[in-house]
């Protein structure tokens, strides 16, 4: 079922489906909700879905100011509080990892699943350095050399030329967004989730490489990590069966309990 709610300035879309303890996902960068579609139908044999288009993507509105990972949170835990949501699952792909990574760090969640998900910060290289800055060293002097017309041509030109594909397709607004975003590095809050985590990746995942899941495993307490070799930056695409058995072992596994002699 369709539904929409108004959370911190902005109409948010999200799908309500099936019965029983909550799960919520969120999808990805230039995605939708439609995306983790596999992850919803595994959640509503036993859970009540939340599946949620982000600010900015599918049929929810932008944000009203560029949001930063610690803006999208606080917009989930309001979700969560206005919807009465306790103790959710919680599953966040890319993106929607990142969401997810911050939330279980301050807030109760019973299982946490990070599939392909982003919040380690990438490594740059020189090149990358040297195109960003002389980018921006152009949008400082070229208006003041070339005038505002003629300067925002060339700009706009550079922009095409070296600008991600993500990033050339956003509006303006969503694109500081992005960039507030790829710049926040998650790995201080890891250490302070709790909730038992499950890593689901693609081996040859080049936009968040396997280096950031082994990160992302030694830094939560109670993680493990399945890869599926082959598999890209969407390998529950590549992977649907598979993906979809471990989600659902996983979110119906009881959890271990400690008994005294």
């Amino acid at each position: 079922m369709d539904k929409y709610i108004n959370i911190n300035g902005v109409k948010l879309h999200y799908r309500q489906d099936g019965h029983g303890a909550p799960m919520i996902l969120m999808h990805g960068w230039g995605c939708d909700c439609t995306t983790l579609n596999l992850f919803e139908r595994v959640g509503i044999e036993n859970h009540t879905v939340y599946n949620l288009d982000m600010p900015g993507f599918g049929k929810s509105q932008e944000p009203p100011t560029p949001w930063g990972v610690e803006e999208y949170t606080q917009m989930l835990e309001k979700f969560v509080k206005e919807c009465g949501i306790n103790d959710p699952v919680v599953l966040g792909h890319s993106f929607g990892g990142r969401v997810a990574i911050l939330f279980a760090s301050r807030n109760d969640v019973k299982r946490l699943i990070l599939v392909d998900a982003a919040g380690v910060r990438p490594r740059r290289s020189l090149k990358y350095y040297l195109k960003v800055y002389s980018y921006k060293f152009a949008k400082w002097l070229y208006p003041t050399i070339l005038g505002r017309e003629r300067a925002a041509e060339i700009i706009d030109s550079m922009r095409s030329r070296r600008g991600s594909y993500d990033y050339n397709n956003c509006s303006p607004m969503m694109r500081k967004v992005m960039v507030k975003v790829v710049n926040t590095d998650l790995r201080h809050v890891m250490p302070h989730i709790k909730a038992p985590t499950q890593l689901i990746w693609g081996e040859n995942d080049t936009a968040t490489p396997m280096r950031d899941a082994r990160i992302m495993m030694k830094l939560i307490p109670n993680a493990g990590l399945i890869s599926f070799p082959g598999a890209g930056h969407f390998s529950f695409v590549d992977n649907p069966y598979q993906s979809a058995a471990v989600v659902r072992r996983f979110i119906l596994t009881k959890p271990q309990t400690t008994t005294g002699a």
